[in-house]
């Protein structure tokens, strides 16, 4: 998001079925609350209101895979639908800073690897990005992204500045302490040892994330 964010031509939308989907479930998130509080929570308005709003010529909206519930998901045919997937060897320990016991549900890998089947039996062919392959290579990777997306690569995709945006959602003290840090893309460095209290959970993603990395872009370099 903070990337297409730097974009001259683009306005970014921080998760804006957050609120839908903490409304419609028992999960306990940091300051959820909060959230539904700051947020429309009725999930079909945002998102036709979300269709309505396009003011610049690229809108990119930033979704967890797992909100996307109790909804009808025919809008997915009016938009360029773009997967991002993180190994779950590196995903699970970061998210069980906020979610001590995360679930199959919390990772939404499962719920990707949901779209991804109905958006190719749509006849569309999503892009795939795997945190691994882009932090390899992010110039080439984003190249080939905006090449299948059909726009044009933008180097300045490739910095921002640190700290918080003007677009972040409410939960962002919560959930964004790494990327107000960071001014662009780290390197990838390989995590070797997963917390034995989410083994089981990072057996149930194994097939899922498997089944999405083969099908993503990957690096030049």
């Amino acid at each position: 998001m903070y990337s297409f964010a730097e974009r001259a031509d683009t306005q970014i939308v921080d998760e804006p079925l957050y609120g839908h989907y903490l409304s419609r479930t028992d999960v306990q998130h940091p300051a959820a609350a909060e959230v539904i509080a700051a947020m429309n929570c009725d999930g079909q308005q945002v998102i036709n209101d979300l269709l309505a709003r396009c003011d610049a010529p690229v809108t990119f909206a930033k979704h967890m895979a797992h909100h996307l519930i109790e909804l009808d998901e025919g809008f997915l045919q009016q938009t360029i639908n773009v997967l991002l997937v993180r190994n779950p060897r590196d995903m699970l320990p970061s998210l069980s800073r906020q979610i001590p016991e995360p679930t199959l549900r919390d990772t939404g890998l499962k719920r990707q690897w949901e779209l991804l089947k109905t958006l190719q039996r749509l006849g569309q062919s999503p892009a795939v990005l795997d945190a691994q392959q882009l932090l390899a290579d992010p110039p080439g990777v984003l190249r080939q992204l905006c090449e299948h997306i059909g726009i044009d690569f933008d180097a300045s995709m490739l910095q921002w500045r640190a700290g918080a945006r003007d677009e972040d959602g409410v939960w962002a003290p919560h959930w964004y302490h790494n990327v107000h840090k960071s001014t662009g893309f780290d390197d990838y460095h390989e995590r070797t040892e997963v917390p034995d209290h989410l083994q089981a959970v990072l057996a149930q993603c194994a097939p899922y994330y498997d089944y999405l990395r083969k099908h993503a872009i990957c690096a030049t370099d």
